[in-house]
């Protein structure tokens, strides 16, 4: 009596390839030499089910354009790390540039009571600046020495002059016409610089909805003067201290509260680890736009962007 054959199969396409795990991946091939140049043959021009040819269709940089981001980077010195220096600012403006995008919504959706909305885009901001106060962390393996070599070529560049920069603060609230001047030299960024002054500030409007949810403000604060810088009023920190005594009642506000203070406890951060990278790198130098360097960056960190709903912690 025979033994029977070994039962075989055919692979089905829903079956591991022998060898393999059931993705396909470390299957052994089967055929010898003419099967294995048959499946790179096959590699070239397939793997996973993937497109691989993208001459007639965007491709992944075409759509994110990472030919000229990639390609900004253009270092002064031969100094290694010029390279990390350029790469910290650039990125952070991009940041700059989605937190301005988000809050300039944010400002909107406010004014046309669409708070929910808001939230959102408030907490997005939020978390875009602890990614700056992160970004800072990079930099600082920077040492004294390796900044001092390649620190002339920047010559009197500063990130203070960061238009973006200016338009967020000017935002948020910290109104300063004298710091429209560093944008002089540039016509087109000096108008939106100065059209953020103009306007009211994202506090501003917020403070608008309190009067349109009955509250009683001042009208002198209802329609101040949006270049100054945003003013402690009593009648904004009563209507905080009903929203915080009655949460319940006026929760749309009292979220709305919140957000602000964390979006303004992120920016505090994003400024103390500025001002502790520069003292790490340059000590008290001057800085190189000619401000005192450490000494003018510790003052900004007395700015309060939001004064009611700090001080009605006090009182609550």
């Amino acid at each position: 009596m025979t033994n029977p054959s070994p039962k075989t199969t055919t692979p089905t396409s829903d079956s591991p390839t022998q060898g393999g795990c059931p993705f396909g991946h470390g299957g052994e091939s089967t055929g010898g030499a003419s099967a294995t140049s048959a499946s790179t043959s096959a590699n070239a021009t397939q793997w996973h089910d993937a497109q691989l040819d993208f001459s007639k269709s965007m491709s992944y940089g075409d759509y994110l354009s990472l030919d000229p981001i990639l390609n900004a980077q253009h270092p002064r010195s031969t100094d290694h790390n010029e390279m990390l220096f350029i790469i910290q600012h650039q990125t952070s403006e991009l940041w700059m540039k989605l937190a301005l995008y988000e809050l300039q919504a944010a400002r909107t959706a406010v004014h046309n009571d669409e708070l929910p909305p808001a939230f959102k885009m408030l907490a997005r901001v939020s978390r875009i600046l602890e990614q700056l106060v992160q970004a800072w962390s990079v930099l600082a393996t920077m040492t004294p020495s390796e900044y001092s070599s390649m620190r002339p070529s920047l010559g009197s560049s500063s990130g203070f002059q960061s238009y973006q920069y200016r338009i967020l603060e000017f935002m948020l609230g910290n109104k300063n016409a004298a710091m429209l001047a560093p944008h002089s030299h540039r016509p087109d960024l000096y108008q939106q610089v100065e059209a953020a002054l103009n306007a009211p500030s994202f506090y501003d409007e917020v403070v608008r909805l309190l009067a349109r949810r009955d509250f009683a403000i001042a009208p002198e604060r209802l329609e101040r003067d949006w270049t100054k810088p945003t003013p402690h009023d009593t009648t904004v920190e009563a209507a905080w201290l009903e929203v915080y005594r009655n949460p319940s009642q006026h929760w749309e506000l009292y979220e709305m509260a919140e957000e602000l203070v964390d979006l303004e406890d992120a920016f505090r951060q994003w400024r103390f680890r500025h001002v502790t990278t520069v003292e790490r790198i340059i000590g008290f130098k001057q800085g190189t736009g000619g401000t005192n360097g450490a000494p003018y960056l510790r003052k900004m960190l007395d700015v309060v962007l939001f004064p009611e709903l700090w001080h009605v912690r006090t009182l609550l």
